[in-house]
């Protein structure tokens, strides 16, 4: 008998056990999945603040409120380009603003999409006046032939053109540092003799030759008279006349 209650006891003490880890697996999930709740939830935080920000684009300060769409920046809207268009003949092309720009319409109505009208070439295709480049002053104006440099352009807000708005050209040397072609001309007219002309360019070796020459006697004055005139002789930092 004392076998058999044994055998009953320790069943029932496995039994019991059985039970609890049971109970133990079932009050565990609960707390598994909020875990996993408050895991997703701080995942998807910065995506949420991200959503809610406001922060206003760039482009936004070069479009005016209220004006009107077709004479909006081309910043301000983003156009269907159509590249099947005729050169050098006039195009349609459909626009929509971008987001946090506000135009009108001919009749002072908010409109977000619109036509406008530009003459189908590409933007380095421009007149020299549409577009503005950068300028190098490490070039000679007055070489032969002439240096070109490789600039950087790009178009003026108001002009509407197929293609990158900016763009890389080759320009000629154009730069001036401040020399007058009148001045240079007058010099070498009254003192040209004494090398002023050459000293005003800044050709200081070439002036204080025509001064202890005296101008290889009257030759080397009238040569540079000539020189001047026509504009061969220039600065020596190799500038444009203004």
């Amino acid at each position: 008998r004392l076998c058999g209650v044994a055998l009953f006891l320790s069943q029932l003490y496995v039994l019991s056990g059985r039970v609890g880890s049971l109970m133990t697996t079932k009050h565990s999930q609960p707390q598994s999945t909020f875990a996993k709740s408050l895991i997703s939830t701080s995942t998807n935080t910065p995506y949420l603040k991200a959503a809610e920000s406001t922060e206003i684009p760039p482009y936004v300060t070069k479009c005016p409120s209220n004006g009107l769409c077709s004479r909006l920046p081309p910043d301000c809207m983003t156009c269907n380009t159509n590249y099947s268009c005729v050169y050098g003949k006039p195009a349609t092309f459909d626009c929509k603003v971008k987001p946090h720009v506000h135009c009108v319409d001919q009749n002072n109505h908010e409109q977000e999409n619109f036509t406008i009208n530009m003459t189908c070439q590409f933007c380095w295709q421009l007149a020299t006046t549409d577009y503005v480049c950068t300028n190098s002053t490490n070039c000679m104006t007055v070489s032969c032939p002439r240096q070109r440099y490789n600039a950087t352009c790009t178009v003026r807000d108001h002009v509407h053109c197929l293609g990158n708005r900016v763009f890389p050209k080759m320009l000629y040397c154009n730069w001036t540092g401040g020399y007058k072609w009148s001045t240079a001309l007058a010099l070498s007219i009254t003192l040209g003799g004494f090398g002023a002309d050459r000293f005003y360019l800044g050709q200081w070796r070439e002036g204080l030759g025509k001064l202890f020459s005296f101008g290889g006697l009257g030759i080397w004055t009238l040569i540079d008279m000539l020189l001047i005139g026509v504009g061969y002789v220039g600065p020596a930092d190799g500038s444009l006349y203004i």
